[in-house]
């Protein structure tokens, strides 16, 4: 910008807060060497370079395009686009994300004349903005001095992952004068970055080196002053101040300032190290300030001050044109400002603004930009995005800063400054990065407490960095990994909403550009967000979008641990009593059901679901743009689904401004052969239809998806960073989205926040309760608790046989090895015996399960508290200080709590009952504790009141009085105390209720504090429910502790194989990677993998996880097991840059040079490297999921939808849909379908393997497990048809378990589906209940599918629960008579696939039931 070095810059101030002050005198009184560690304190914190950005090329259409948009910018961006030289770009295709070459950056004399001194430039930086500014100074040196001439060439740090790229690199560097390098923060590049140039660094006339990883920090040098030692002292006075000072609002804004005054301090100093310290801040200063003519006078002072040939010459240069480190810019305005009454003052006698924006109601949209794009002028996306929402009507507030921290700006410049209240409505940050801090580090806190202030919507929009406009299109992918883990995984954690990219980059000119439509779709729905703030709640529209899934009738209200029409019908209530307009709204839950599927909780005569909306064929066409795109799929349309032949039908109701709807579903789910393809389906014609009425047609300013979850974010199209092409960006259009998650799923609640921009608000699972016994099993327990009395007389040998026939008789016997009732014993073996049996219903007890269904914004009971409490203080929390209650008690009678937990599993009888008094124990202090905040309605109450008196008052605490009456009287007080104010917390945070307040603050358009999403046992951060879920930076995992909890699962693992297996390793483990689970657990299933294969990770001095390292096979102790890893399409999504962390791990064990017997990964990729004719690092090809965009093996789809024959079928679904390989060696490729390769692998598996992690998921609870088990297809490909052992890690209580498959089934049996108290609590639910009964069953025939591996009286005595009872009959079919006929359609489906036997008189019963609840649903009257 030629005017902007006038207009913005400001004169350099010699203010400075404390802080700034001291580090200057500190520096004058130590001596410039002290400069060194005053860096130490900006790098990191402050002069984290701002996000070199991407500057719009091709912005002249746009403006041409929009009759709004001043003609003086046009103009000046006409004569500017004219003088961008063209240079044909270099791009190839070498399967990386960057395609791009250097030579596009390589600018060198046109004419060489002798008389004048070339000296060669190389840099490196993180993106492509320095490109345009540093080719304009190169070129106006070149043209202008005659002593002076300068060869340049830049590399984008991604370039350096090409090999050829990487070659040129350390060929440049060898033969230059100069190096600089910028924001150099990915650890594997920036290696890379210190090898060449330390190479050469000796040789090198300067190296300068700007905020990056301090190994690259290191090899600043400029005369005598350098960095070698930074990070060296730890006793640097300066990193002490930084210490102190660094979490301040004002911090960075300091350290600006004393960026801009050291120099001048420094000038008067006369030891050549000052001055070589004072170029060195000047060098910085030039290059926040990025102008050409900054870079020009940096490149002439380096060079005529440090490259020999050029000493005694004259070299002129200026000083650097210092701008504002923070204000507010206007592309249309005479200058920067720092005040914001000016700048108000300043926009409302614009003379070129439209009507609207002269509206004082008009929306006002808060913009946060990098101030390093505005001074390069490489603000083109910025400007584009600022002139629509002007066009639109929307004032704008377009504010920047120098640093990479915004907490300050945002409140000074988006706040009124006299009111305080906030100016805008809607805050869009154009920058990607986290609000407070940069690719280095970053401040969630501070950030939340900011834009708490403001409470307004937090959009974090992005430009492409790492990949050219054209990368991006044709990628599956979509955004490049290390950008998704910088710009969207990280402002989540702000509460940041809707990754939309907005900008591209040019391959030519390395300028951004403004993708058009993407910038169209920002600002619409940046407007609409604002729209929430600025209308009546009595005129706003809501949709209320309901699941139906499977497609039934007795499915509609699908959402996991949800009671979802109690929960509407509730949030409805709440939000007429809040002055929302709703109409006709029934008297209860039970009528609602009644109006949307038309029929009272899905009963009889009424074939269809509730009509809302008839749409015609032309209004569909003409209000959905995309319908073409469908037909592909699904023919013309109406098609066949949601639809009478001649209209698209919508389904749900309407209440005044409140629509409740179904979602239609994926309409494929009972095709066999769309079942098959390799890649999922678009949507079909009445899913398009749907959200078209929902937008279009009813008008919603907002819409709430209900529960988890749907299928809108689950469709086709880039996995993160969507085009306008992918089919969730085109269905949600520009509505507002509010989605209820489950706080327990964080993965695919992040799905929805990337791909269909949900403001995610999370609801409590139903609170954990132990299992308990009934029935044989209560029985066994009060005859162990006999025989523990009795031992010793005479009738301890009947009491025995008593148990041994009772375990039998409840199926005991394939978990325990149950001995002749009759025989004799001697009192050790009885006791084994007794002690064997007394674990195993011990652990069937104990197990944890979630009772009943939420209902949102119901807070839980006293009891429901305890229960979770006690889970809570289960667990070690080491990091925090803070001991297991277990633990606790265990050392009070001087035994270690692993030890007790070692021989409970092996069944020795006194620790077995040692645990269980340890377990009777906690459960009894805990209920003490709890009970003293119990209301006489058995709420919990007054929690801070309560809690702080109890604290506070010198008694005798409850949990104490519990303890002193037991064998652990001597428990350790001071670690009690800690414990139970740990636990205090919890219990405010569990009874917290925030689940509708926080959906009105997003109806009203406020901010939602953001909170983790994970496993509250594991974490209880993850409470209080209804904040805005977000998952965890993915660079940062598998943690330390992940590791060490993985090692031991994969040693237990081993060890139950080789038990099994005549003490032999399992050369392969076929396994599967959830999203989820890793989120919970920190990686920990990731970190198995890498254990299996002898390797750890490696942190970087960041704290990311990007290398790992080999463990020798000494140490190891065992050979490498080779994997196949399943990685589910959530876990693609969320953590490639795992999964290419793990594929590089696998090929480097397969290149070991290692005997084949002890590294079996090795040994496979040899044998299939020889049988494929590849080389061994593609034939050691093991990281595999579903094409992009394209989720499940739909294996459980079609045992949901009974669209299968045989086995072969399921098995075929799972190799066509998950044979996709990822690859680090061409990463950019995206997952390509490898499927020779990945059979090859399956067939050397030994066992299968899976996690369970959390108390609310088990095995049959979810059909995902079952989708991704390969146990059978292993079988079919191995050349013995053996099948292979599957095991099962339970790591959902402290005493983690390594489980068989068959065993966890039948654990999952007993503890639910044939529990009274589990399906008691289900029923009590209702509607909804039934239905998780009947999916239960369902799950379970999955696993015989998948697996053969589930017992027949599983199925027997599932079926004398619901079926032989006439009274339970009555009431599922009374509840769901749509549910209830899936559940005895899945008796009969299973004997007739032959995974039950039973009694033809149960089967002639089932058919019998079956005919007459069809004709009762169907209305036919029989009587």
């Amino acid at each position: 910008m030629a005017s902007l070095r006038a207009i913005g810059a400001s004169s350099p101030s010699l203010s400075s807060s404390s802080s700034s002050s001291a580090l200057s005198k500190s520096i004058c009184q130590r001596g410039a060497g002290s400069l060194v560690s005053a860096l130490c304190v900006l790098s990191p914190v402050a002069l984290q370079l701002p996000r070199e950005g991407l500057r719009q090329a091709n912005l002249l259409d746009s403006l041409a395009k929009s009759p709004n948009k001043q003609s003086s910018k046009l103009a000046y961006l006409a004569n500017t686009s004219r003088t961008i030289p063209k240079v044909t770009s270099a791009v190839v295709d070498n399967g990386l994300f960057t395609q791009t070459t250097p030579d596009t950056r390589r600018v060198v004399p046109e004419v060489r004349d002798p008389s004048v001194t070339v000296v060669k430039v190389v840099y490196v930086v993180l993106e492509a903005q320095y490109q345009s500014s540093i080719s304009a100074a190169v070129r106006n040196i070149n043209k202008t001095s005659r002593v002076l001439n300068v060869e340049v060439v830049g590399y984008l740090l991604e370039e350096l992952r090409d090999k050829g790229n990487y070659e040129m690199f350390k060929n440049d560097v060898s033969d230059a004068n100069i190096f600089i390098g910028s924001l150099i923060f990915v650890e594997e590049l920036a290696q890379k970055v210190k090898v060449a140039v330390e190479a050469e660094r000796s040789r090198l006339d300067a190296v300068l080196v700007f905020p990056s990883m301090p190994e690259v920090m290191r090899l600043n040098k400029l005369g005598s002053f350098d960095m070698s030692q930074l990070g060296g002292s730890k006793k640097s006075s300066l990193l002490k101040l930084a210490k102190k000072n660094g979490q301040g609002p004002g911090f960075e804004e300091n350290m600006l300032k004393l960026v801009r005054t050291l120099p001048k301090l420094l000038k008067y100093l006369p030891m050549e190290r000052a001055q070589d310290a004072r170029r060195y801040v000047m060098s910085l200063q030039f290059w926040l300030g990025g102008s050409s003519h900054n870079l020009e006078n940096f490149l002439k002072m380096i060079a005529g001050s440090y490259v020999p040939a050029l000493h005694g010459a004259r070299m002129d240069f200026k000083d650097p044109v210092v701008y504002f480190d923070v204000g507010i810019w206007h592309p249309m305005a005479p200058r920067m400002f720092d005040d914001v009454k000016e700048y108000l003052n300043w926009y409302d006698t614009r003379r070129d603004t439209n009507d609207k924006l002269k509206n004082a109601n008009a929306p006002i949209v808060g913009l946060i930009c990098q101030r390093s794009h505005i001074v390069t002028g490489d603000d083109g996306h910025y400007v584009a995005v600022i002139m629509e929402l002007e066009a639109r009507g929307a004032k704008v507030v377009p504010i920047f800063s120098g640093g990479l921290d915004f907490s300050s700006p945002v409140q000074r410049f988006f706040c009124d400054p006299v009111s305080k209240k906030p100016l805008v409505h809607t805050v869009v940050s154009l920058t990607g990065f986290a609000l407070v801090g940069g690719p280095a580090r970053q401040d969630h806190p501070r950030a939340i407490e900011a834009l708490n202030k403001i409470s307004v919507p937090y959009l974090v929009a992005l430009p492409l960095v790492f990949q050219t406009t054209e990368e991006w299109l044709d990628s599956s992918l979509g955004l490049h990994p290390i950008q998704v883990a910088l710009q969207v995984a990280l402002p989540e954690l702000d509460g940041g909403l809707e990754p939309i990219i907005f900008a591209g980059r040019d391959s030519r000119t390395g300028k951004s550009h403004a993708l058009h439509k993407r910038v169209e779709q920002l600002c619409t729905r940046a407007i609409k967000w604002a729209e929430l703030k600025r209308k009546t709640k009595a005129e706003k529209k809501l949709a209320i979008t309901v699941f139906s899934f499977p497609p039934d009738k007795g499915n509609v209200g699908t959402a996991a641990y949800l009671n979802v029409f109690s929960s509407i019908f509730s949030v409805i209530k709440e939000l007429k009593k809040d002055g929302y307009s709703v109409e006709g709204l029934p008297d209860s839950t039970e009528a609602l059901i009644e109006d949307i599927i038309h029929d009272k909780e899905a009963k009889f005569n009424s074939p269809n679901l509730n009509i809302a909306y008839k749409m015609s064929l032309r209004e569909y066409e003409r209000l959905t743009p995309y319908s073409k795109f469908l037909e592909e799929n699904w023919g013309k349309p109406p098609g066949t689904l949601n639809t009478d032949g001649q209209s698209l039908q919508v389904y749900g109701k309407v209440y005044g401004n409140i629509f409740i709807g179904v979602q239609p579903t994926f309409g494929y789910e009972g095709d066999p052969m769309r079942l098959l393809f390799a890649k999922s389906a678009s949507p079909h014609h009445g899913f398009a239809a749907y959200y078209t009425f929902v937008e279009k047609i009813f008008g919603a300013d907002a819409l709430l998806h209900f529960g988890t979850h749907g299928s809108l974010e689950f469709m086709p199209g880039k996995q993160v960073g969507l085009s306008d092409i992918c089919y969730p960006d085109s269905l949600i259009g520009n509505i507002p989205n509010v989605y209820y998650y489950a706080a327990n799923n964080p993965s695919e609640a992040t799905i929805a926040k990337r791909r269909s921009y949900a403001n995610t608000i999370s609801y409590l699972t139903p609170p954990a309760e132990n299992a308990g016994l009934y029935k044989g099993l209560k029985q066994l327990s009060e005859l162990i608790s006999s025989y523990q009395t009795l031992k010793d007389t005479g009738r301890g040998d009947q009491i025995v046989g008593s148990i041994i026939s009772t375990a039998r008789q409840c199926n005991l016997d394939k978990d325990v090895d149950l001995p002749d009732e009759n025989s004799q014993y001697t009192a050790e073996e009885k006791d084994q015996i007794v002690g064997r049996i007394y674990g195993k219903i011990m652990e069937i007890e104990a197990r944890l399960l979630p009772c009943g269904l939420h209902v949102i914004g119901e807070p839980p009971t006293a009891m429901e508290a305890v229960a979770t409490l006690v889970n809570i203080a289960a667990l070690d929390r080491s990091d925090d200080g803070t001991y297991g209650f277990p633990s606790i008690l265990a050392e009070s009678v001087c035994r270690n709590i692993e030890d007790i937990y070692e021989n409970n599993n092996k069944g020795i009888l006194e620790d077995v009952q040692l645990l269980r008094e340890i377990n009777d124990t906690c459960r009894a202090a805990i209920t003490a504790f709890v009970e003293e905040t119990t209301n006489s309605r058995g709420q919990v109450v007054n929690v801070i009141e309560k809690l702080g008196s109890l604290f506070a008052i010198p008694k005798k605490t409850p949990w104490v009085s519990v303890i002193q009456k037991t064998k652990f009287q001597n428990a350790s007080r001071e670690k009690m105390r800690t414990l139970f104010e740990f636990l205090s917390v919890c219990l405010k945070q569990i009874v917290a209720n925030y689940e509708v307040s926080s959906l009105k603050d997003a109806l009203e358009g406020c901010y939602v504090e953001p909170g983790p999403g994970g496993d509250p046992i594991r974490n209880p951060k993850v409470l209080p429910t209804g904040r805005n879920i977000h998952a965890l930076d993915p660079q940062s995992i598998p943690t330390i502790a992940a590791m060490q909890s993985a090692k031991v699962v994969v040693e237990r693992l081993l060890e139950r194989q080789r038990a099994e297996n005549h003490g032999t390793f399992p050369e392969t483990i076929a396994l599967v990677l959830w999203g989820t689970d890793n989120i919970k657990t920190y990686g920990e299933s990731l970190a198995q993998v890498l254990w299996m294969i002898g390797v750890e990770p490696k942190a970087d001095a960041l704290g990311r996880v990007n290398k790992v390292e080999p463990v020798s096979l000494e140490v190891l102790g065992r050979p490498r097991i080779d994997v196949v890893v399943n990685c589910s399409g959530v876990f693609r999504d969320l953590f490639i840059n795992q999964m290419n962390l793990l594929d590089r791990a696998i090929k480097m064990v397969a290149e070991f040079d290692e005997p084949a017997d002890m590294n079996f990964v090795r040994k496979h990729a040899l044998e299939q490297a020889a049988s494929l004719g590849v080389t061994v690092r593609e034939a050691a090809t093991r990281i595999f999921s579903n094409a992009s965009g394209s989720y499940s093996s739909n294996i459980n789809l079609a045992v949901e939808n009974s669209s299968w024959e045989k086995e072969q079928q399921l098995q075929e679904m799972y190799l066509k849909r998950k044979s996709f390989a990822f690859n680090s060696d061409a990463p950019g490729g995206g997952m390509r379908e490898r499927r020779e390769v990945f059979e090859l692998a399956l067939a050397t598996a030994d066992a299968t393997f899976q996690n369970l992690d959390s108390s609310e998921i088990s095995l049959t609870d979810v059909s995902h497990y079952f989708d991704s088990d390969p146990t059978k297809l292993v079988q079919s490909l191995r050349q013995d048809k053996k099948r292979p052992n599957s095991y099962i890690a339970d790591t959902t209580t402290a005493n983690a378990q390594v489980r068989t498959l068959s065993e966890t089934v039948r654990l999952d049996a007993r503890t639910k589906i044939l529990n009274p108290k589990w399906y008691e609590g289900m029923l009590r639910s209702g509607y909804e209940g039934v239905r998780e009964i009947e999916k239960r069953l369902t799950n379970t025939m999955g696993w015989s599918a998948t697996s053969g591996q589930v017992d027949n009286w599983v199925y027997e005595e599932a079926n004398a629960t619901y079926i032989e009872d006439e009274a339970m009959q009555k009431r599922l079919l009374d509840t769901n008579p749509n549910s209830f006929r899936k559940l005895v359609q899945t008796f009969l489906e299973a004997n007739g696939r032959g995974y039950w036997e039973t009694s033809e008189e149960n089967l002639q019963r089932l058919r019998q039931l079956y005919a007459e609840v069809e004709d009762r649903i169907e209305g036919i009257d029989k009587s």
